[in-house]
């Protein structure tokens, strides 16, 4: 599973060097200037991170699914090299589908001196400044969407039913409670990862307001990264008991000034 996390670490990195610098300079100098070349580019590196982090997430609900429904097995199976391959595969899978998106999103007719209303170059932003007809980008978003979105999260849903299913017949309270422990900050990022990427792409742009729109996309694009090593984290026993200081203060010792002769 730490090898997938490393992974997930690699695609938070990539998107977050992606969206913040832009978002910061256009904070501060109150809008960014940037070439179609480099906003095409940027739409590239989200749209290939997003889809990454789909395929990863739901490898990782079928490493946990191994890890809990099959366990004697678990170190067999998801080996060294099917690690590799699972990785290797969503890498793949992930650019080539974004080169196919920003390809004929590429071949839109723009407007001079565009405005894009968004702080980053996300894709109903960029089909709202076309000129030309955006039907084939459309139905590219929606063919692209239905695996990479739709199947992977139904994947993930059945993998923690056959999960949930397990733990159940686990005879110990403390089994129980392990297994569980050992899902939640996985469901934690899959809950919130998918539910704002649905709530933006699949709830049409016209019935959304452009200030919630604006919100959900910050969440998943800069809170969300930044937020997942904590939520991993905790987890850990050793980052547990250092929280534990930090929060639980100890009281202070007197201090005797008084000197015996």
């Amino acid at each position: 599973m730490y090898f997938f996390l490393r992974q997930l670490s690699v695609c938070d990195l990539l998107q977050s060097t992606n969206i913040a610098p832009v978002l910061l300079q256009a904070i501060i100098k109150d809008g960014v200037i940037i070439a179609l070349g480099g906003c095409l580019i940027q739409f590239y590196i989200f749209i290939c991170s997003e889809a990454f982090e789909c395929l990863l997430l739901t490898v990782i609900s079928f490493d946990r699914y191994l890890a809990i429904c099959n366990p004697l097995r678990y170190i067999s199976i998801m080996n060294h090299r099917l690690c590799f391959i699972l990785n290797l595969t969503s890498w793949l899978l992930s650019l080539i589908s974004s080169v196919i998106t920003v390809t004929i999103m590429a071949s839109l007719t723009f407007c001079d001196r565009n405005t894009i209303n968004h702080f980053f170059c996300d894709f109903f932003p960029l089909l709202q400044l076309s000129c030309s007809d955006t039907f084939l980008v459309q139905m590219d978003l929606i063919v692209q969407s239905i695996p990479l979105v739709f199947f992977t999260f139904l994947f993930i849903v059945v993998s923690y039913v056959c999960i949930v299913h397990s733990v159940l017949k686990i005879v110990s309270s403390t089994g129980r409670q392990k297994a569980f422990s050992t899902c939640s900050s996985h469901l934690a990022v899959v809950s919130m990862f998918y539910g704002t990427l649905i709530g933006i792409y699949v709830v049409p742009p016209r019935n959304q307001l452009l200030t919630l729109s604006k919100v959900l996309s910050l969440f998943y694009t800069v809170v969300i990264p930044l937020v997942n090593p904590v939520i991993y984290s905790l987890k850990s026993k050793d980052m547990k008991s250092a929280l534990e200081k930090m929060l639980v203060r100890r009281p202070h010792m007197p201090i005797n000034n008084k000197r015996e002769y």
